[in-house]
């Protein structure tokens, strides 16, 4: 089921950097924009369930950190740099080495468990 997910996120924020990028509608982009969100959503959910410790770890941080470079561009405007950001920040933590996802701020150190 995560693969699936996973693989829709992709989908959709490809969809939304084609159509963002290049200046296309945003009527056309955006089902891309709510298949990101919902599979997003669903991929963050499923974490929760499985372990919260994901809250606290660099993994599930860097969310929360991507959700607020996007609530800045829904109220600032679209911005590419902020968008290009994002996509950064995912394809650090997500190619990380396990030490650094699973890293806790709060405990300063590697944890996977409560």
């Amino acid at each position: 089921m995560e693969t699936g997910l996973r693989t829709l996120h992709l989908i959709g924020t490809a969809g939304i950097g084609g159509g963002f990028l290049w200046g296309a509608d945003p009527s056309q982009w955006m089902p891309f924009l709510w298949l990101t969100v919902v599979s997003g959503a669903a991929m963050a959910a499923l974490q929760v369930w499985g372990n919260g410790i994901w809250l606290i770890q660099i993994r599930g941080l860097a969310v929360f950190a991507k959700l607020i470079l996007l609530a800045v561009m829904a109220l600032a405007g679209t911005r590419a740099d902020l968008f290009i950001l994002v996509i950064v920040i995912s394809g650090i933590v997500s190619h990380a080495p396990a030490n650094l996802r699973y890293f806790s701020p709060l405990f300063m150190r590697r944890i996977e468990h409560l």
